[in-house]
C-alpha cells in the first residue's frame, strides 16, 4: 500500500504542477488563491483511493478539529439518509446507479465542504482529492481534446480559456494511470481488483479502512451493473 500511495501522490503532484503552471501563465485571468472556497460547495463523489488518502490527512488533525468536522459530517449524513435510509458503512455508492446519486448533490446546494476551516482554507489541503485539484480550469488534453469544459465563473471572465495556449496537460494519460492505480489499490485493500468504488468527501472521513473486514463485505456487495 505504501508504494501505491507514493505513486498516487506523484500523480496528484502532476495535476498540481499543471494548475500552478496555468496560474503562472495567466495570473490576471485566474482568480484562484488561498482562502478562496467558491468551488468547495455541495457534495463531491471521490474514489475510494482518494478517500483513503483524504482520511490519512484527517486522522492527523488535532482531536478538537476532528470533533468539529465530524459534527458537520454527521449532519450531512443525516441529510443523505433522507434519500438513502440504508446508506451505511463503508458508505460505498456503487450499489445504486449514478443517476440516483444526483438528489444527494443538487447543483443548487451551497453548503460548504465539511473540511473547510473558518478562514476558508482546506484543513487537509495536501491530502485533498483529485477532483478538488482539477476544479477551476477546463481540462484540455495535449492532443487538443476538451475533456471537461467547465471552469470557475471568476476565472477567464473576458476570454474563452480554450483559445489560450499553455493550459493543456496529458489528462488522458493521467486518468488512465489513476484507473490502473485504483485497481492496484483495491487489490491490496479488498484482495480483488476493481475499476470503480466511490464515496462522498464527508463519508470518507467515517470509513474504518484498517479495522473493517473488506473481504467479507465484498462477498455481499452487489455493484450496480447497467447491463444486468
Amino acid at each position: 500500500m505504501e508504494q501505491i500511495l507514493k505513486r498516487h501522490k506523484e500523480l496528484l503532484a502532476q495535476v498540481d504542477a499543471w494548475f500552478a503552471r496555468s496560474m503562472e501563465l495567466y495570473p490576471d485571468k485566474i482568480a484562484c488563491k488561498s482562502g478562496c472556497s467558491a468551488c468547495c460547495r455541495s457534495l463531491f463523489d471521490i474514489t475510494l483511493m482518494d478517500a483513503y488518502y483524504l482520511k490519512l490527512g484527517f486522522d492527523a488533525l488535532s482531536p478538537e478539529t476532528k470533533e468539529m468536522v465530524l459534527k458537520k459530517v454527521k449532519e450531512r449524513l443525516g441529510l443523505m439518509r433522507g434519500h438513502w435510509p440504508e446508506f451505511d458503512h463503508p458508505f460505498v455508492l456503487n450499489y445504486r446507479p449514478e443517476e440516483e446519486w444526483e438528489p444527494l448533490m443538487p447543483e443548487e446546494d451551497e453548503t460548504p465542504c465539511v473540511l473547510l476551516g473558518e478562514d476558508g482554507r482546506c484543513l487537509v489541503y495536501e491530502n485533498r482529492p483529485m477532483t478538488c485539484r482539477l476544479h477551476g480550469i477546463p481540462l484540455i488534453d495535449t492532443d487538443g481534446e476538451l475533456m471537461h469544459d467547465d471552469w470557475c465563473t471568476m476565472n477567464f471572465v473576458d476570454q474563452d480559456p480554450v483559445e489560450l495556449a499553455g493550459l493543456s496537460a496529458p489528462f488522458d494519460a493521467m486518468f488512465r494511470e489513476e484507473v490502473a492505480l485504483f485497481r492496484e489499490f483495491t487489490g491490496e485493500l479488498l484482495k480483488q481488483r476493481m475499476s470503480e468504488l466511490d464515496t462522498f468527501i464527508p463519508t470518507a472521513l467515517l470509513i474504518d479502512f484498517e479495522g473493517f473486514d473488506w473481504q467479507a463485505w465484498l462477498k455481499d456487495f452487489k455493484p450496480f451493473d447497467d447491463e444486468a
